[in-house]
């Protein structure tokens, strides 16, 4: 599978929103966002991972806020709470969900169960 940088925009512009999902596979998507002025995206249920496209400006990941620019990578917890701050007009970025969050919740209940069982013998 392959997606261009110009075929994405292309798609973007055809829709009244500041995203648009431009491939899939199982659990992955990829998208490409690109918000007008404010960022007003809510934590997700996957895990996600930002690569920078155009614009700089800032990102707050779960009260740490860092600088981005060009062909960066974040990365964001699935139920994390994040944004975009003070960015540039031409920002916009490549998204990647993928996973599950309760497959993380399961793996973790029962990481916890085999290891509270191992210290209980």
């Amino acid at each position: 599978m392959k997606v261009c940088l110009e075929q994405a925009l292309t798609e973007l512009m055809s829709v009244k929103c500041p995203f648009k999902q431009v491939m899939k596979n199982g659990t992955m998507t990829v998208e490409i966002y690109k918000p007008d002025q404010v960022d007003l995206q809510q934590p997700h249920t996957q895990d996600e991972i930002y690569i920078i496209i155009s614009g700089t400006g800032n990102f707050y990941n779960n009260g740490i806020i860092s600088e981005f620019k060009p062909l960066d990578v974040l990365f964001v917890l699935a139920g994390v709470e994040h944004q975009f701050q003070n960015f540039t007009d031409d920002f916009t970025t490549w998204v990647i969900f993928y996973g599950e969050q309760a497959e993380r919740i399961n793996y973790f209940f029962n990481y916890l169960a085999i290891d509270f069982n191992f210290k209980m013998s």
